[in-house]
């Protein structure tokens, strides 16, 4: 694929970038509703609430266009898909739960109304269902991949809950959301890729890319917590914050104003109130640190966008590309 591929910062709408994996993704979502043998009633309602919720599918588009540059079956490309979509979903209803959050794209999560032991095995089934899905492509690669990355998600968790001992408060975000939600995008790239038989090289550049703009992903949702409004967010402004997560644009924010008594009460791991984190989200707004986190974020895409320079020139390949372009200006 020629450098001149890389395609500069315009306005594509996510559906014609999506065009050439559209009809797996319908098949995509068939699948992900379909109820298995003797499914209890209860789960099949939480799972058509947690799917109805929607989201961009980008993570099971990824899967299918890396297949598609390298001709894998449509059908193990699609089984593949749609595990890496319910193991995203599973990750998320035990998300919520941790979190405490109720609502989620502004729809009620499942531990709103749900007790907690009921919401963790809906996310457990979830989680069976997803390893079901990779199971059916007939790969073991796809299997070992979807494990290790089901390991580092739960890993990075139980890292963040329980850090080994004192670090510099930010010190670990890259490998945070490497855990938290690159890992997921590099499953999809790769995995699409080994379906299709790629040689080594071409494994290598889709790990890489997946790894890049899973990271951009990343960054643009922590900006979106600043400076997002709850109608596109689903969530109220902070609401990391509030959870004591420290994020990318607080430690840009930091280093502008190192003397800044709110940043440093986060830093320090102090308890955070809804007063402290809109105070900080306005002055944090109001800072060059959201246009420096973007503009990281940027250079992330592009450094994914570059490792695919060397792949069969497509179309489902241009929209890997689009896609890196899309995931810095959302929403923004």
């Amino acid at each position: 694929m020629a450098a001149s591929s890389v395609l500069p910062m315009v306005a594509v709408s996510l559906a014609d970038i999506l065009s050439p994996a559209q009809s797996g993704l319908d098949a995509v979502s068939a699948r992900l509703f379909e109820v298995a043998p003797d499914q209890h009633p209860a789960l099949t309602a939480a799972t058509e609430q947690l799917l109805a919720a929607g989201g961009k599918r980008l993570r099971p588009a990824l899967a299918l266009l890396s297949g598609q540059i390298f001709d894998a079956d449509s059908e193990l490309a699609v089984a593949l898909a749609a595990a890496v979509e319910m193991l995203h979903t599973a990750t998320l209803v035990h998300d919520d739960l941790i979190d405490g959050s109720l609502l989620r794209r502004g729809i009620a999560t499942l531990n709103s109304n749900w007790s907690p032991d009921a919401t963790v095995l809906t996310g457990d089934y979830l989680f069976a269902r997803a390893a079901s899905f990779a199971a059916q492509t007939g790969s073991v690669r796809v299997m070992e991949l979807f494990a290790n990355t089901l390991m580092v998600i739960v890993n990075g968790e139980i890292q963040q809950k329980y850090p080994n001992g004192k670090t510099v408060p930010g010190a670990d975000y890259y490998k945070r959301i490497y855990a938290k939600t690159a890992s997921l995008f590099v499953l999809a790239a790769e995995a699409g890729g080994e379906l299709g038989g790629a040689a080594p090289a071409y494994l290598d550049a889709l790990r890489t890319y997946g790894r890049e703009v899973g990271t951009a992903f990343q960054i643009v949702d922590d900006v979106l917590d600043f400076s997002g409004s709850a109608d596109r967010t689903g969530k109220t402004a902070g609401s990391d914050l509030r959870h004591g997560l420290i994020t990318l644009p607080l430690l840009h924010y930091a280093r502008l104003r190192p003397q800044d008594a709110d940043a440093q009460a986060v830093l320090r791991g102090d308890s955070v109130d809804r007063v402290l984190s809109d105070r900080l989200v306005s002055a944090v707004c109001n800072s060059a640190a959201i246009r420096s986190s973007l503009n990281e974020a940027r250079e992330f895409a592009r450094r994914g966008q570059a490792a695919l320079q060397n792949l069969p020139d497509c179309s489902a390949a241009g929209s890997l590309l689009a896609i890196a372009e899309f995931i810095v200006d959302r929403d923004l």
